[in-house]
């Protein structure tokens, strides 16, 4: 159910507040590319400075637009458990196909800790749940073998991996099972990282290019990776691009190059300086999706 390109959707702003109207239209022109599912709400969609009023709209206004065409993992992490629980609880309530939960950031909680935030969640409700592993902004990594007792849980059924290590996908493999769902969090590995035994990836880039990611994930999916590699070649400058500065940063300037939405983001994140602007320039036109 949960793979091919999943964009972690951007949440678009209007002189500050959430701008719906293009948030309903991204829905609508990312169906139309191919996108196979939508991740709203995770670092990409700003949560961090998002109100939780504003996050329940935001996952709320998704899973209507989307009406069941594709899924809807609704990001749902906190550092607070009870947080966490209630998120999740809300992405039940509003008709999400799973929660999207990120190891709990600055507590440093120990292995047992990620054991024991993970089972509460899955115990608080019936939606499924995918692990967000991202150690770079976490300063947590969830060990292969923490998650094989959490995958023994029946409806912890996966994760999004951001370690960027393509040897973690063969351990997690041996720990949870080839039946585990295992998406990428890196754009740059998440060829190599469906060769390893992923089945898909929660992509910043696709909210640029989603067809060519689309396209890219379903080379992988049918075993054709010299057709997944040229579609890889012609991202790649954009990938580095779009990370230079935060990633959803320079995500929002490109589509703002595309009039798809605004570039405006929420302190304390600040608009990309010109150096950066050139490079994703660059790489909207290497990906032949600018003149």
């Amino acid at each position: 159910m949960f793979k091919g390109s999943m964009p972690a959707l951007v949440t678009p702003f209007a002189n500050g507040a959430l701008d719906l109207e293009t948030l309903k239209k991204l829905v609508e022109w990312h169906i139309g590319e191919g996108t196979n599912g939508f991740v709203p709400v995770g670092t990409t969609g700003e949560s961090p400075t998002l109100s939780h009023g504003e996050h329940e709209t935001v996952i709320r206004e998704v899973v209507e637009a989307v009406g069941g065409r594709v899924p809807v993992i609704a990001g749902a992490g906190s550092n607070n458990t009870t947080e966490a629980m209630r998120l999740v609880q809300f992405a039940q309530k509003v008709g999400a196909d799973a929660a999207l939960v990120v190891t709990p950031y600055y507590n440093k909680p120990t292995q047992a800790g990620l054991i024991a935030h993970f089972t509460a969640l899955h115990d608080c409700a019936e939606i499924p749940i995918i692990i967000y592993n991202i150690p770079g902004r976490s300063v947590i990594d969830m060990t292969p073998a923490t998650m094989g007792k959490l995958a023994e849980l029946p409806r912890i059924v996966g994760v999004k991996d951001a370690t960027g290590d393509l040897a973690r996908v063969c351990d997690t493999r041996l720990t949870c099972g080839p039946d585990f769902i295992q998406l990428s969090g890196e754009d740059a590995t998440a060829h190599g990282f469906n060769a390893q035994g992923g089945v898909g990836c929660i992509s910043v880039t696709a909210n640029v290019a989603p067809k060519l990611l689309s396209q890219m994930q379903a080379a992988t999916a049918r075993g054709d990776y010299s057709k997944a590699l040229e579609i890889q070649d012609l991202l790649m400058p954009l990938h580095k691009a779009i990370f230079t500065e935060p990633g959803l940063v320079g995500a929002k300037y490109a589509m703002s190059r595309l009039g798809l939405c605004r570039a405006e983001v929420r302190l304390p994140l600040t608009e990309l300086t010109d150096g950066t602007k050139s490079l994703i320039d660059d790489g909207l036109r290497h990906a032949g999706l600018m003149g």
